[in-house]
């Protein structure tokens, strides 16, 4: 497959099959994300692979935030035990953090670095046949959500990756053409 017919074809993948993703599919996978570019070589990418029991301590941080937003305390506990529940179930997850630095610029380009390391992956998965959910948000900061992927100090969580046999292919989603966001400067 060539990367642009990869790049046109990769999909936000959000259910899956339960086909398991085998251990060298996911070392692949991180293998081309630690291929990124970046400056200095400071490869400050770290991969945490959650098992299931880990997935589902992470769905319960997760869980347990969207039902703080519920005004009836069993509707939340629902809520948490579903997505706890769903989180179990995944075929894979892998937790991508970055090693912070205390200097802003380093710190913004090792943040760079991190997500092209996460996009070599969701396009290195979608060769091997499988499918990728990129996730990002506030859950990640959350003590719970890290203690689940037992992510170290002085590392940010900065996507957690889905990862799995897709069970459906999403159709494209409408994208703004190149030339309407594009400036030439002479």
């Amino acid at each position: 497959m060539k990367v642009t017919q990869a790049i046109q074809e990769r999909r936000s993948i959000k259910q899956f099959t339960t086909r398991v993703v085998s251990r060298a599919e996911i070392e692949t996978l991180l293998s081309t994300a630690t291929q990124a570019p970046n400056h200095r070589l400071t490869q400050p990418w770290r991969f945490y692979v959650l098992g299931p029991d880990a997935r589902h301590e992470y769905g319960l941080a997760l869980g347990a935030r969207k039902a703080k937003k519920l005004g009836d305390p069993e509707a939340g506990r629902a809520v948490r035990d579903r997505v706890a529940s769903e989180h179990r179930s995944l075929p894979a997850m892998i937790v991508v953090a970055m090693v912070e630095d205390a200097n802003p610029e380093a710190s913004e380009e090792n943040y760079a670095a991190v997500m092209m390391g996460v996009q070599n992956l969701a396009l290195a998965a979608l060769e091997l046949g499988l499918g990728t959910h990129i996730k990002t948000g506030a859950v990640m900061q959350d003590p719970a959500a890290r203690a689940a992927a037992q992510v170290r100090d002085g590392e940010r969580i900065v996507a957690v990756v889905n990862v799995g046999e897709p069970a459906d292919e999403p159709q494209p989603k409408p994208r703004t053409p190149s030339p309407d966001c594009t400036t030439w400067v002479g």
